[in-house]
C-alpha cells in the first residue's frame, strides 16, 4: 500500500500530537504515526500515572497525619488493585480525548513502527503489514525511554523501571531504588507515603542532581520524617536475586554494605528513542550525544524533516515538547515561528514539590549578572500553615539595576501551581516591582510570591529585613 499526505508526525506523545492537531487547525493534511497508544509514554506510562498515584500517596499521607488538626482515623487500607483502576481511568478519559481531538483536526491517526527509508518517505509496519507514505514535511517525536544499567538488567519482576513500578497490583513491603533524580525521587516518596520502607542510591554529590543546594535540604528533612533512607556519593556495585527480593552491593564513603529490598527500581536516566527509525538514510544528523540536532525552527538538518521533544535534547519536559510541536507545525506551514526558552518552567512532585523557571542564583551569577535574591519562607504564609504544610520558600532572582526578574524558585506547597505566575512574569520582562505592586488575595500561597519580591527590594513585610 502507498498513500500521501503533506506532513507526517512520528510519535503521538505531547509533542507529536500537539504538532498534529496544529497542523491539521492550519489546513496541513496530517498523518500521525504511533506504535502504542496516543499519549505517548507521558500520558499512557509517565507523567500522568505517576501523577494520579502521587496524589493518592498524598491523600493517605495526610489523613495519617492529621491528629494535629484534630482528625483521628483509624484502619486505612489501600486497595492496590481499585487504584489501579482508577488510574487507569483517568489516562483512559485522556487518550479518548486526544483522538477525538485528532479527528476534529482533520488528522488521520495511523497505528505503526515508522522507518524513513528516504527524505520523502517512510515505511510504517504493523500487524496488518506494510504501508509507505510518501510526504513533503516530517516531524520526528518519538521521546525517549530508560537507560538500562550494566549489571542491573531490568526483569520486571525484582528488578523493575519506573514504568512497572507505575503499574504494580499489590505494595511492596520494600523497595531500593537506584538514582536519586526526579523520577526515582517521585516514585519513591509515592511509595513510602503508601507504606513501603524505601531507599534511595545516589552516585552523585547530592540527591536532584542541577537542583539549587537550598531547595535539595529541605527535600532532604522531607524524605526523613517520611522515612526514607537515602545514600549520596555511593555506588551500586552489583546484586543478586533471591526468593524473597533482591541484595544490592553498595559502596558508601564510609563502607561496603548490603541493601535488601523486595524490588529494586532503576532509574539512572533517559536517551533518546532514535533507533530503527533510519536517520541515516533520510541524512538526519545527531549531535555528540547522540539527539538530532535543529535549529530554532526545530528544523534538522534535512529541509522538510523537523524533531522535537526529547529527541532534541533535555530538559525531557512534556510541555516543552508540546511548545516544540507547535513551532515546528507552524514553520511547516509556512509561519515565521521559533523556539523560545527564555521562560521554560519545570515541576518536581516530590514532597515538598519544587518548581523552577528562569536563572538560579548560581547560573545567574556564572552569566556575570550582578543579582539581588528575595526569598520568603512558607514559615511566614498564613495559608500555608492552614495547610499544615509550612516548608520551604519561595525564591525570587532580579538583575540589580533594572530589578528584571531572572528567576524563580520555589520549593513548597502547591509549588507547580505557582510557578506559572513567575513564568508569566519572565516572559513578559517584568521586575521584581510589578510583581511587589500586584495585589495578591489573602490569604493565599501566591502572596509569598510577592512578599519574595518585596523582599529582593528590601520591603518585604511578614519577615524581618536581614
Amino acid at each position: 500500500m502507498g498513500r500521501k499526505a503533506e506532513a507526517v508526525v512520528i510519535g503521538a506523545g505531547p509533542g507529536g500530537y500537539v504538532a498534529a492537531i496544529r497542523l491539521g487547525q492550519l489546513g496541513v493534511e496530517t498523518v500521525l504515526v504511533e506504535k502504542d497508544s496516543l499519549g505517548g509514554e507521558c500520558l499512557n506510562y509517565g507523567c500522568i500515572p505517576s501523577k494520579a498515584l502521587i496524589s493518592v500517596g498524598n491523600l493517605v499521607h495526610r489523613v495519617q497525619n492529621a491528629e494535629r488538626m484534630g482528625i483521628r482515623f483509624k484502619g486505612l487500607t489501600v486497595d492496590v488493585n481499585r487504584l489501579q483502576s482508577w488510574k487507569r481511568s483517568v489516562v483512559r478519559r485522556l487518550t479518548k480525548g486526544i483522538a477525538h481531538l485528532c479527528k476534529a483536526a482533520g488528522v488521520d491517526v495511523l497505528y505503526g513502527s515508522a522507518t524513513l527509508t528516504t527524505p520523502n518517505q517512510l515505511d510504517v509496519i504493523s500487524d496488518e503489514g506494510k504501508t509507505s507514505l510518501e510526504f513533503e514535511s516530517a516531524i520526528i517525536a518519538t521521546g525517549s525511554e530508560p537507560i538500562p544499567l550494566r549489571g542491573f538488567e531490568v526483569d520486571g519482576k525484582k528488578v523493575i523501571f519506573p514504568r512497572e513500578a507505575l503499574e504494580l497490583t499489590r505494595l511492596p513491603k520494600s523497595m531500593t531504588v537506584i538514582g536519586g533524580g526526579i523520577t526515582g525521587l517521585e516514585i519513591g516518596t509515592m511509595y513510602a507515603k503508601l507504606g513501603t520502607r524505601v531507599e534511595v542510591v545516589e552516585l552523585l554529590e547530592q540527591l536532584l542532581p542541577g537542583i539549587s543546594p537550598d531547595i535539595v535540604r529541605v527535600i532532604e528533612r522531607s524524605l526523613k520524617r517520611i522515612g526514607v533512607e537515602y545514600h549520596v556519593r555511593t555506588k551500586a556495585l552489583g546484586m543478586e536475586k533471591r526468593g524473597d527480593g533482591v541484595v544490592l552491593d553498595v559502596e558508601t564513603p564510609e563502607e561496603r554494605m548490603k541493601i535488601e529490598s523486595e524490588l529494586l527500581m532503576v532509574t539512572v536516566g533517559r536517551r533518546p528513542n532514535t533507533g530503527g527509525l533510519g536517520l541515516d538514510k533520510a541524512g538526519v544528523e545527531l549531535d555528540s550525544d547522540g539527539f538530532i540536532s535543529v535549529d530554532r525552527s526545530m528544523q534538522t538538518s534535512v529541509p522538510g524533516i523537523y524533531a522535537i521533544g526529547d529527541v532534541i535534547g533535555i530538559p525531557y519536559l512534556a510541555h516543552k515538547a508540546s511548545k516544540e510541536g507547535i513551532v515546528a507545525a507552524e514553520a511547516i506551514a509556512g509561519m515565521n515561528s521559533e523556539a523560545d526558552y527564555r521562560a521554560m518552567p519545570a515541576a518536581i512532585f516530590t514532597d515538598p514539590e519544587i518548581a523552577t523557571v528562569g536563572l538560579s542564583e548560581e547560573e545567574a551569577m556564572k552569566q556575570d549578572y550582578e543579582i539581588i535574591v528575595g526569598k520568603f519562607p512558607f514559615r511566614a504564609s498564613g495559608r500555608a500553615l492552614t495547610y499544615g504544610e509550612s516548608d520551604g520558600f519561595v525564591k525570587l532572582i532580579a538583575e540589580r539595576s533594572s530589578g528584571e526578574v531572572l528567576g524563580v524558585e520555589i520549593v513548597g506547597p502547591e509549588a507547580s501551581e505557582l510557578i506559572s505566575e513567575a513564568a508569566l512574569a519572565i516572559e513578559m520582562g517584568a521586575v521584581a516591582e510589578d510583581i511587589g505592586l500586584t495585589v495578591h488575595p489573602h490569604p493565599t500561597l501566591p502572596e509569598s510570591l510577592m512578599e519574595a519580591a518585596e523582599a529582593a527590594l528590601g520591603r518585604a513585610i511578614h519577615i524581618p529585613k536581614r
